[in-house]
């Protein structure tokens, strides 16, 4: 199946669109007949170091708001933990995302204070999160490495979503795996979630530059030494080559906050880049709206109880509530195939 990304959506369109000033408030809009929610949960480190109250509340949030919301999905960007070497706080961050399990289907990316940054050992997140723990959901496709990295399946209004999770500076392995992934799943659309991504584009020299130098696709690693890929080398050897992806979601950069940008693949699809890392309990709801071919972006603390309307260092409101023009229609998808 081919999907009209392209052909739908004008340069002109791909201009983020600023909710109205009431978008920044306590309350969400009400949902669309027809749309469903994806949250996304940035770096939970904190949390699970110091604040498990505030993981709790996360949690609690999105059981209360599975049906209010429709969400279908929850994904977590990384950085499960602050410290890979501290077993207290893999039992909070089991035990916290204990609370989705059988609830609503989630992924995990293993991210770079998940793992030890130099091998590459995962063992303690996959000790924690083992594939095992996922197998019986029929949801969980698969996995490479013993969830290190991993896919998951779900449908919703008409259409077929695959979803990865690969772990921080994937090697050249686990890319090859994730392509196979990807290529025997043509008729789904594609979403990735890998931990580090968008930040600064060169490696920063002072602090200072992780706030104000240039910002998009990172060309600097943090973990598996020589074997991983830098994010713009992630892109360039197997993201930008498959025709479904439409967007990849990333966290690891608190001084980022948050960041959208587009991309065009090599098969002219354009894929939505966002990474989001807040804290406070902030967490990223994705709400697809089908019939309006249109993603509405909330970031949203249960905590503060309250949608994010600035922050100290990305104090425009537009930054963390937004929308995006998106082509969903599955006719279209359909009619695309057929010609």
């Amino acid at each position: 199946m081919r999907f009209p990304w392209n052909h739908r959506i004008s340069s002109a369109m791909l201009a983020v669109l600023v909710f109205a000033a009431g978008a920044a408030s306590e309350e969400f809009p009400p949902l669309p007949e027809g749309a469903f929610s994806i949250v996304a949960l940035p770096d939970t480190q904190a949390y699970s170091a110091g604040a498990p109250e505030v993981f709790a509340a996360e949690m609690q949030w999105i059981l209360d708001n599975i049906d209010r919301q429709n969400i279908v999905f929850v994904t977590h960007l990384g950085d499960i933990v602050d410290s890979n070497a501290a077993p207290e706080q893999w039992d909070v961050a089991r035990q916290s995302l204990a609370m989705l399990h059988g609830k609503v289907p989630y992924g995990l990316a293993v991210g770079n204070h998940d793992m030890k940054t130099g091998t590459g050992d995962r063992g303690n997140f996959q000790a924690a999160f083992p594939a095992a723990r996922f197998e019986d959901f029929d949801w969980y496709g698969g996995h490479y490495r013993n969830n290190a990295n991993s896919w998951q399946t779900f449908s919703v209004a008409g259409m077929e979503f695959l979803i990865v999770h690969l772990e921080c500076n994937a090697p050249d392995d686990v890319l090859a795996w994730a392509d196979d992934v990807f290529t025997a799943h043509p008729d789904h659309r594609l979403i990735i979630t890998t931990h580090m991504y968008l930040g600064p584009r060169e490696k920063p020299v002072e602090n200072s530059d992780y706030i104000n130098a240039p910002k998009g696709r990172m060309t600097w690693k943090k973990c598996h030494g020589e074997a991983g890929n830098t994010p713009q080398q992630m892109w360039d050897k197997c993201f930008s080559r498959h025709p479904n992806l439409f967007m990849v979601l990333a966290g690891d950069q608190s001084r980022t906050q948050s960041y959208y940008q587009t991309a065009a693949g090599v098969h002219g699809n354009t894929v939505h880049e966002l990474m989001s890392d807040y804290r406070e309990g902030y967490l990223r709801i994705y709400r697809f709206v089908p019939s309006e071919d249109r993603v509405d972006v909330f970031t949203y603390s249960p905590v503060l109880k309250k949608c994010c309307d600035g922050t100290a260092l990305v104090p425009d409101p537009g930054r963390h509530q937004f929308s995006f023009v998106c082509a969903m229609e599955p006719a279209l998808a359909e009619a695309a195939a057929d010609k």
